[in-house]
């Protein structure tokens, strides 16, 4: 059923939002059946009636992706590269045998979501944003382990502040003796089996003190070799050398973070810093000066320092960001809510 959305503002403290989840007024929903995706509708039921043997209950046949929608300083509404997120999506279900959704079915439906929810969107300068959730899963009878009859294409939006309390803050991250993925496996999908591997890591990281130190999450390292960052908690890592370059891990086994992607761009076009993609050894920690974790729902936290084993490594500091990360964080967010120009193609005007 659609609904056009109530026009009030909804009663909340856009000041202290944090990353949680709170109903909004509609949400899009599409099914595909007997070969083919109908034409999606948007529906007030933030509930999802399966059938019990659904594929994504039972052998994690899902996949999910994050964007955010933020308002700009004139009331315009800007969408930060959408078309990547979907790119991506038809990634994550090429790797675990679901159809694709085409570029124009994937913003249409973002784009429906934010216009349904626009009085949830967090007012320019309060730092808040719309979070969208766009996500796919396999459903209808079945039992065997084989790819499911039906699916589900769903986006739901939330309005978020910070995804880590203080927002530009340093954390600091302990690296897990776990793996996120395995190798060849589908660490580069955006699927929640990665995330449920996470979860007990990342909770003794947080349960964890070592000589007054806190941490925020794990970080990861290769599970090849135990010897490469890959993620930091849910997010990319990225690090700047003393002469001024931005390097980032590449592995098969991490998911491609767009929001690491556009930093690249930024860090190489806009700041003329020097780039690198490739192995980062979490024994030459020496040779930064500054770090971070990126991605949609982190933006960039800087890292002010790493324990691993019976040695905590610092960055620029544990109190603030370094000099280059907060140029980077304000060429991005200054981007996300029109204040910067963009390149072309990162910004769809809602």
């Amino acid at each position: 059923m659609t609904q056009t959305a109530p026009k009030d503002t909804p009663n909340i403290d856009w000041a202290t939002l944090g990353f949680s989840y709170i109903r909004t007024d509609l949400r899009y929903l599409s099914h595909w059946k007997d070969g083919a995706w109908d034409a999606g509708t948007l529906t007030e039921d933030n509930v999802l009636h399966i059938a019990e043997g659904s594929t994504a209950l039972h052998y994690g046949q899902q996949c999910f992706e994050g964007l955010k929608a933020y308002r700009c300083q004139d009331g315009s509404i800007n969408i930060f590269r959408p078309d990547q997120n979907a790119a991506r999506m038809r990634r994550s279900c090429r790797r675990v045998l679901m159809p694709e959704i085409s570029d124009e079915q994937f913003i249409d439906a973002v784009t429906q979501v934010v216009r349904a929810n626009e009085r949830f969107i967090p007012p320019y300068g309060t730092g808040g944003s719309l979070y969208l959730r766009p996500y796919m899963i396999g459903v209808g009878d079945n039992i065997g382990v084989r790819t499911a009859p039906e699916f589900i294409f769903g986006v739901f939006c939330v309005p978020v502040g910070p995804y880590f309390k203080g927002g530009l803050t340093p954390q600091n991250f302990l690296v897990s003796d776990y793996d996120r993925a395995a190798p060849h496996g589908t660490g580069a999908a955006k699927v929640g089996g990665n995330y449920a591997a996470s979860l007990m890591p990342g909770q003794l990281a947080k349960d964890t003190v070592i000589d007054g130190h806190h941490f925020a999450d794990a970080l990861y390292l290769d599970p090849e070799t135990h010897r490469k960052i890959e993620e930091v908690g849910a997010a990319n890592f990225f690090a700047i050398t003393g002469d001024g370059c931005f390097v980032t891990p590449k592995s098969p086994s991490i998911l491609e973070s767009i929001t690491k992607y556009s930093l690249l761009w930024l860090a190489e076009h806009r700041l003329n810093l020097s780039v690198e993609e490739g192995d980062v050894y979490i024994d030459r920690l020496d040779g930064y000066t500054e770090a971070g974790a990126c991605g949609t729902a982190a933006v960039i936290t800087p890292i002010g320092g790493i324990q691993y084993g019976d040695t905590f490594h610092v960055f620029h500091s544990e109190t603030e960001a370094g000099p280059v990360t907060r140029r980077l964080y304000d060429e991005l967010v200054g981007i996300q809510y029109g204040d910067v120009p963009a390149p072309d193609g990162w910004i769809v005007k809602v």
